[in-house]
């Protein structure tokens, strides 16, 4: 599995059902989260909240911080 990081990474990965679990930072731009949300639940796409931005960009293995990210599988 691998990191799609930011807000149009994620849109694009739910948008075209790639995505199996999106990180949405509880920092982030209100628009920006309550969109994301709306496109996971539209989707069935488990989300899961995480403290800052700055945490949510570690966890995706980046030096700065990430307002959301989408899990995703490898590409072939």
């Amino acid at each position: 599995m691998q990191f799609k990081v930011g807000a149009k990474q994620t849109t694009k990965m739910l948008e075209q059902n790639r995505a199996t679990l999106v990180y949405v930072a509880r920092d982030a731009d209100p628009q920006m989260k309550e969109k994301i949300v709306h496109l996971c639940e539209q989707g069935g796409v488990p989300y899961q909240w995480v403290d800052t931005m700055e945490l949510l960009g570690e966890t995706c293995g980046i030096d700065v911080g990430a307002a959301m990210a989408a899990l995703v599988p490898e590409e072939e």
